[in-house]
């Protein structure tokens, strides 16, 4: 049982999909405007609001980002005033991404203006799988509940998965370029060249624990992968399939070696990829999926995700 005075307000998906998975969904009063899983966490208030226009095309994304920070701007603004009704007992936040939620910095400006509260802030900051675990542990602990088991059955998928490939030859693992964001091209990083390695693949542009790297459409073209995974930041599997078109429509698109293999996939990155929670699992588990069709059927194809035809 969790103590029934905590008040928790997460301002990050992630951390909501963890308090979640620890059993506290109830536990929650305030939210991100991004945090949307699980479902039933929708009709909690919402805490922070973005200063740009999220159904702009990427590049317009690109730019406004940019220029935010360039502004010294946040790219999210706390509702102080809602914090304040909140009187939240924990807020759960992030350090690892200015881009992705609001800053530890912005967090801890807002906690300093509430008179009615004085909250411990619990920040994240997870850079490979290991740091995912932490961070649940983290919370946990902090919140005064286990984390035990359910640690000890996300590692154990993992280790599932990782040895349905241990056996796989080089030859047998395919050359995976991880796409999370279109226009400029980046390379998924952090956590993802772990996942593709541990699904049986090669991770290609990117290092494991390190950020995004921008890629250009010729060195894509010159590297020529065995197969592409589409996975952008904040898209789920419509916008990605439209956003892909950015790079589907150039000439020399059907002469990669991905694209005449038909192994071009779109994701649901957000929903998966994107978020350092418990669903990193199933994000490996996807990229099991799709890398390794003949080994792993989990189901989640057709919602987390599909071929790009």
């Amino acid at each position: 049982m969790s103590n029934p005075n905590l008040r928790i307000v997460s301002l990050i998906p992630s951390g909501t999909e963890i308090l979640a998975a620890l059993g506290l969904t109830d536990a929650i009063v305030g939210r991100s405007h991004e945090c949307d899983y699980p479902p039933e966490i929708k009709d909690r208030p919402v805490c922070t609001q973005a200063r740009l226009n999220s159904e702009a095309a990427s590049a317009q994304i690109n730019n406004e980002v940019k220029d935010l920070l360039q502004s010294a701007l946040s790219i999210y603004q706390i509702k102080t005033d809602v914090l304040e009704k909140l009187q939240p007992t924990h807020i759960v936040t992030q350090d690892q991404c200015d881009v992705c939620a609001v800053s530890l910095e912005d967090v801890e400006k807002a906690v300093a203006t509430l008179t009615h509260s004085q909250p411990q802030i619990i920040s994240l900051q997870p850079n490979v799988l290991a740091d995912v675990w932490a961070d649940i542990d983290s919370v946990a602990g902090k919140v005064g509940v286990d984390s035990l088991r359910l640690v000890e059955d996300l590692e154990a998928r993992v280790k599932i998965c990782e040895q349905k490939t241990h056996g796989l030859s080089a030859m047998e693992r395919p050359s995976v370029a991880c796409i999370e964001w279109i226009d400029p091209i980046m390379a998924a990083a952090n956590w993802i060249p772990e996942l593709v390695t541990l699904a049986g693949g090669q991770a290609l542009f990117s290092v494991t624990g390190q950020p995004a790297p921008q890629l250009t459409w010729e060195t894509l073209v010159a590297t020529n992968p065995d197969v592409i995974i589409f996975m952008p930041c904040g898209f789920d599997l419509n916008r990605t399939r439209s956003e892909a078109a950015l790079l589907t429509q150039r000439p020399e698109w059907n002469k990669l070696h991905a694209v005449q293999a038909g192994r071009v996939y779109i994701t649901d990155g957000n929903s998966y990829f994107n978020r350092p929670g418990p669903r990193l699992v199933d994000s490996q588990e996807i990229l099991a999926e799709i890398l390794h069709p003949e080994i792993f059927e989990y189901g989640y194809k057709g919602t987390g995700w599909e071929p790009l035809a």
